[in-house]
């Protein structure tokens, strides 16, 4: 099987993925390429390239670049590494039109990737189980089975498992008295341990996924890395599936096993799909989210006060830190968004980031500020793809960092904020660790 990145159910389906870039051409066989390209509508600018830098001493704000584009129009044209010449959408309304419209595709053969670097190559097809890559209806299949065990009322019902484990790894921490990575203390292990429980993956295991799981995240590795870490990670899948068919087991992998018309190809590609996001994406969040909560106190002091403010500040830290930054769709055909038309065969480059910053949705949008209704921020995604796992990463969220403020009223960086080393080559934005320390009572 050829190694594909795996993209997180909590990003916007694209975001994490990282398709083999080459010329990809439009239903009429069209290479959209700068020297071909027409369009009526296009702004009058030349095309830019999407801004990566993330400016010094600035670790919770977009690259600068975006919010210059997206000041020029929600949709701006783009010239992606391939020489395709598609779109940057960074306005608000732009991202989310974008997501929610059957128009757009998230087949992987089509997409055109935006980042430099990328692996050479025609794009290929979505791994079999891997449903950022897919259209409805194959997609609606796999999400069918899946969305009843994420519900609401079933995450909510974890509230106290979640509160129990928050509380142990709390307990560790004091007695291993100050100065710890929270990351590897605290952020990464709690949301582990949840998923593992949910599917029914044995936590012992760790040793045998985890680190494949970050390689397989990673943006910045060889394609001979990626291809061990990603046969390792769906080896170590196919053992567990193996062991679901054989004997049921009161978990999400099981009931899947046992009840599903899932090959075992099928239920190796969507286990080691949620496994990925469960391992990845709310523990940046957590950790990212308590570097923004400790680098602006009078957050923090006010989520320590009142912890009936903990939903909202989770909502508001999605917005902020948007650690899912960036996705990819193709127009199937031609499309009019924001009075821009987008032709068949283009690929549109979705800044997350840029459209939760966007001050004609969001006031004062580069404030944190957890007393703020962030409700519409596409932290999450929108549309068919967004997030599956939401509503637990909720629920984990809104235990963990109010849970962590209060039993450590004193809780600080352990180094100046610009030494916090940033995941910047990875899909997901956040911290490799987050030096902390607090004052023993």
């Amino acid at each position: 099987m050829r190694a594909r990145r795996t993209a997180p159910p909590c990003l916007d389906p694209a975001t994490a993925l990282r398709p083999r870039p080459g010329p990809a051409y439009n239903p009429a066989g069209l290479l959209i390429t700068e020297d071909n390209v027409q369009n009526e509508q296009t702004p009058a600018t030349a095309p830019v390239t999407l801004p990566t830098g993330r400016a010094a001493g600035c670790p919770f704000d977009p690259p600068a670049g975006l919010a210059e584009v997206r000041a020029t129009g929600p949709l701006a044209r783009m010239t992606y590494p391939d020489g395709h010449i598609g779109w940057l959408a960074t306005g608000h309304a732009a991202v989310r039109s974008v997501l929610g419209d059957p128009r757009f595709s998230s087949r992987y053969e089509l997409m055109h990737y935006p980042f430099p670097g990328g692996p050479e190559g025609p794009p290929a097809p979505a791994p079999v189980g891997d449903m950022t890559g897919m259209d409805a209806p194959e997609h609606t299949r796999f999400r069918r089975l899946l969305t009843g065990k994420f519900t609401v009322r079933r995450m909510r019902q974890l509230t106290d498992r979640v509160a129990e484990l928050t509380a142990g790894h709390l307990d560790a921490m004091e007695r291993g008295g100050p100065g710890v990575d929270l990351v590897e203390a605290f952020a990464r292990p709690l949301p582990a341990l949840m998923i593992c429980e949910l599917l029914g993956v044995p936590y012992a295991d760790r040793e045998r996924f985890q680190e494949h799981a970050q390689t397989i995240m990673s943006m910045d590795v060889s394609p001979e890395e990626m291809e061990a870490a990603f046969t390792a990670f769906l080896g170590y899948m196919a053992e567990l599936v193996a062991a679901k068919r054989a004997e049921p087991s009161d978990d999400l992998l099981g009931d899947l096993a046992q009840d599903s018309d899932l090959t075992d190809e099928e239920l190796v590609g969507v286990g080691g799909f949620l496994l990925a996001a469960g391992l990845d994406t709310t523990a940046n969040m957590i950790a990212h989210g308590t570097f923004a909560l400790l680098t602006h106190p009078e957050q923090a002091d006010a989520l320590r006060a009142d912890p009936a403010l903990a939903p909202g500040a989770v909502e508001e830290l999605m917005r902020y830190l948007t650690v899912a930054h960036t996705g990819v769709r193709t127009a199937l055909e031609d499309v009019e968004v924001e009075g821009v038309l987008i032709r068949a065969g283009e690929s549109v480059t979705l800044s997350l980031e840029a459209a939760n910053r966007d001050p004609e949705r969001f006031p004062d949008p580069d404030t944190l500020d957890v007393h703020r209704k962030a409700t519409g921020h596409l932290g999450f995604g929108h549309g068919i793809h967004q997030c599956l796992g939401q509503q637990l990463a909720r629920v984990e969220m809104t235990v963990a960092l109010p849970a962590l403020l209060r039993r450590f009223p004193t809780l600080r960086l352990d180094v100046p904020a610009e030494e916090v080393p940033l995941r910047t080559e990875m899909n997901v934005y956040g911290v490799h660790r987050l030096p902390v320390t607090w004052d023993e009572v």
